[in-house]
């Protein structure tokens, strides 16, 4: 028996640039924007979770932290030790 779909329509404000990109990715997928943004729709139903991981641009303390140390480094090179010889860096980290 054929089960009836009971389809709705969903408008969606994107940038015309990301959409036509969009659209010619898809076309060599060979799909339309409406199949991949119902795959999207079914995969997250599915998972119960967004399909794939996203990030923040903005970086966590830990690299801030880490960026900081590395202006700071280059910016006084003299005040931290730097290393030419692979043997003597193992060893100062063994101390």
């Amino acid at each position: 028996m054929n089960k009836i779909l009971n389809f709705t329509n969903l408008n969606v404000r994107v940038d015309s640039t990301l959409k036509k990109e969009a659209e010619e990715l898809f076309k060599r997928l060979g799909l339309n924007m409406s199949i991949a943004i119902n795959v999207f729709l079914s995969q997250s139903v599915r998972e119960q979770a967004i399909p794939f991981e996203i990030h923040s641009d903005k970086p966590n303390k830990k690299l801030l932290k880490a960026l900081k140390e590395a202006e700071e480094m280059e910016k006084y090179p003299e005040k931290h030790k730097g290393y030419h010889d692979i043997e003597k860096f193992l060893k100062d980290l063994e101390n």
